[in-house]
């Protein structure tokens, strides 16, 4: 028997990278996942390659009335909720002298926002006990020149969980933040792809104590640690997958 047997998941950001990964993750250890993101194509070929366990809504989580539509699926389909997985989000923004408002306001409302109205919509959904994990980053723990806006909007999450925890705990629900480093996925590759691949080997090179990359699957393994029975005495708790970045 796996992990999460019989448990109903929602994870949003989940046609691609970690998002993916923990969906595959989530189903192997018997829960019914429910995918969300913004293009349908590539979530009916993830939901496919999951199995039957797996559902998906497209839609985009900076959009009401999209989260209203995941959430009434997810109560008509499967009656509640016992694990919520906020990992949509994004890189972005750049120096401050050089971010422009639209690009403030753009990623404060998918890194920002977007979780704050995910989280909500779900609470009259979850079911006693169940399991809120928001997907934050090593960045929010360290000195980021030029990426001071992305350091900002995850340092944020950071104090929601904790506001969060003692909020939901008369609900039942437990609420932590999984915090990847550098890790092997699209949203890497994108980062390398606008020129900042040499920052990450810097910073991969320079901190920590392990100097390697991450791979999806060693995050996603945290994200079920916190998802499931095995962490049941632990909530506010922020986990950082990094190698040691943050601390080190």
């Amino acid at each position: 028997m796996g992990k999460l047997p019989g448990k109903v998941a929602v994870i949003t950001g989940a046609s691609a990278g970690l998002g993916l990964a923990i969906a595959h993750d989530f189903a192997r250890e018997g829960a019914r996942v429910v995918l969300m993101g913004r293009r349908e194509a590539p979530l009916a070929a993830a939901a496919a390659a999951i199995g039957p366990a797996a559902s998906f809504v497209a839609g985009d989580v900076t959009c009401q009335d999209d989260l209203d539509r995941l959430f009434a699926a997810v109560k008509h389909r499967h009656g509640g909720l016992d694990i919520l997985v906020a990992n949509a989000g994004g890189v972005g923004g750049g120096p401050v002298a050089t971010c422009s408002e639209d690009a403030f306001d753009g990623l404060i409302a998918l890194n920002v926002k977007s979780v704050f109205f995910t989280v909500q919509k779900a609470i009259p959904l979850l079911r006693s006990p169940s399991s809120i994990v928001v997907m934050g980053s090593t960045s929010a723990e360290i000195a980021l020149p030029g990426g001071s806006l992305y350091a900002a909007s995850k340092a944020a999450l950071r104090s929601f969980v904790r506001s969060w925890a003692a909020e939901l705990a008369p609900l039942g629900a437990r609420v932590n933040l999984v915090g990847p480093g550098p890790t092997d996925t699209p949203l890497v590759e994108s980062i390398e792809a606008a020129g900042g691949g040499p920052g990450l080997d810097r910073l991969i090179s320079t901190r920590g104590s392990l100097h390697r990359r991450g791979r999806a699957e060693e995050i996603a393994a945290a994200v079920r640690f916190l998802s499931s029975e095995e962490s049941n005495w632990t909530t506010g708790a922020a986990l950082y997958v990094d190698g040691g970045i943050a601390y080190l």
